[in-house]
């Protein structure tokens, strides 16, 4: 059986750990050519691709600070062309209104936004006709949590900015998602599910009473940047278990 994403070449951002590496692993799975994009962790992201290679794919490990618009270039320099990006590098800094500090709010927005925004623009020149972007979002955009109001705010910014993105690039055939997890088992959200009376309070509001893993949001990605994905576009979809519903 031909694999769906074969011959094609998947840049995946923040892709050394939790839902990125998920992502980069489940994207080789379908047959791509994955580049692994790493800030700190080289050797993480190098596990990584050793990973993909082991199973018979291709992949290598590309590091940039993307908080940075040398970083986004860098990046966009040591790719020739791609037939799908993954915006998924992102950070959470904890606080609310009265207790985040400037320097919190300006990695996250650096980070979350900042870099989302170049990537994409130094990318997209290089990216195929009839490509795909998907930006990670969070369900935390479209409803409140408490004690991370500014972080929230970037994932409706990257809600917005993937609605903008796609009206940009429909004319070449790309279409450009938001997918918007839920509570998911990473290291990001330890400080919520490290504990067992936060696990049950997520539970507690999701319509199927688990957390999500980060293979199950892979999935999700995989499905909507195959051709099964080719009539939506500008669009975040929720996988979240069902959260407030």
């Amino acid at each position: 059986m031909s694999k769906k994403l074969a011959n094609k070449i998947a840049v995946v951002t923040g892709a050394s750990r939790g839902l990125g590496r998920a992502t980069a692993l489940r994207l080789a799975e379908e047959g791509a050519t994955v580049i692994v994009h790493f800030g700190a962790s080289q050797k993480a992201a190098d596990e990584v691709v050793a990973e993909i290679v082991k199973k018979g794919g291709q992949a290598k490990a590309v590091g940039a600070d993307l908080s940075t618009l040398a970083g986004a270039e860098k990046l966009a320099d040591a790719v020739d062309s791609l037939d799908i990006l993954i915006n998924n590098a992102g950070v959470l800094e904890a606080g609310g209104l009265s207790n985040t500090t400037e320097e919190q709010f300006d990695k996250m927005f650096n980070v979350n936004v900042k870099s989302l925004f170049f990537v994409t623009q130094k990318l997209a020149p290089k990216i195929k006709d009839g490509g795909r972007v998907v930006n990670l979002s969070s369900v935390v955009s479209r409803t409140d949590f408490p004690g991370i109001a500014a972080y929230s705010a970037t994932k409706g910014a990257v809600d917005v900015l993937t609605r903008a993105f796609a009206n940009e690039l429909g004319g070449r055939n790309i279409t450009v998602n938001a997918i918007a997890p839920g509570a998911t088992e990473t290291e990001m959200a330890h400080g919520s599910l490290g504990n067992e009376e936060g696990r049950q309070f997520i539970q507690s509001i999701q319509a199927l009473k688990r957390v999500g893993q980060p293979e199950e949001i892979a999935d999700a990605i995989a499905a909507i940047v195959s051709s099964d994905g080719r009539w939506i576009t500008g669009q975040v979809i929720e996988v979240s278990g069902g959260t407030k519903l």
